[in-house]
């Protein structure tokens, strides 16, 4: 299966699923592809707003109906929480709009929203607009980094895959570090206990 053939199949799904969840390295991922004409840019901001924009629905969902429980069952989240509503508490509405673009707290806002007293029509509005703008500067800007990627290296046809595994591996290296330290953190808190 060539690569052309690989994305045009699962391209867009792959970058809804991947900016329901996380969301910046399959954007880069997505916008890069965009550049080399595998995908379509304006199709690639949209999907991944609604990809975005869905995930953190349903982070601040499920921190709406079960967010206390969760933290009583599970006593290792509380300090992400406390950290993400302390935040809140100094800056919600900038916080609401901009969480996006904080690495490492990104899925825990959401949640840490919807244990709050905020208004859930409120959050839809800001969530949305924050959304969007986080799709459109980083869908834009690896698009712009695309074009400067190109005129730097020449015919960036010959050494796409090689890009593309390049973004995707750092990608990886930069969740697992996330991981490791997330699990470490965890870990050994559970066993102070």
């Amino acid at each position: 299966m060539n690569l052309e053939l690989l994305v045009s199949t699962y391209g867009y799904p792959a970058l809804f699923i991947g900016t329901f969840l996380e969301g910046e390295t399959i954007l880069v991922i997505a916008v890069f592809l965009a550049h080399r004409g595998y995908l379509e840019l304006p199709w690639v901001i949209l999907i991944a707003f609604w990809g975005t924009f869905s995930g953190d629905q349903l982070y601040f969902w499920l921190g709406r109906t079960k967010g206390v429980s969760f933290l009583t069952r599970r006593p290792s989240y509380r300090r992400g929480v406390e950290k993400a509503q302390d935040l809140l508490g100094k800056h919600q509405k900038l916080i609401i709009l901009g969480f996006r673009f904080v690495y490492g707290l990104r899925n825990v806002i959401p949640f840490a929203i919807g244990i709050s007293n905020i208004n859930p029509k409120q959050f839809i509005v800001l969530n949305a607009l924050g959304a969007i703008v986080w799709a459109m500067i980083v869908g834009s800007g690896g698009y712009l980094f695309g074009n400067a990627l190109e005129i730097i290296i020449g015919d960036i046809k010959h050494y796409e895959l090689e890009t593309l595994a390049v973004i995707a591996i750092n990608g990886v290296i930069v969740w697992l570090v996330y991981f490791c330290r997330h699990w470490r953190t965890n870990h050994f808190a559970i066993k102070n206990k």
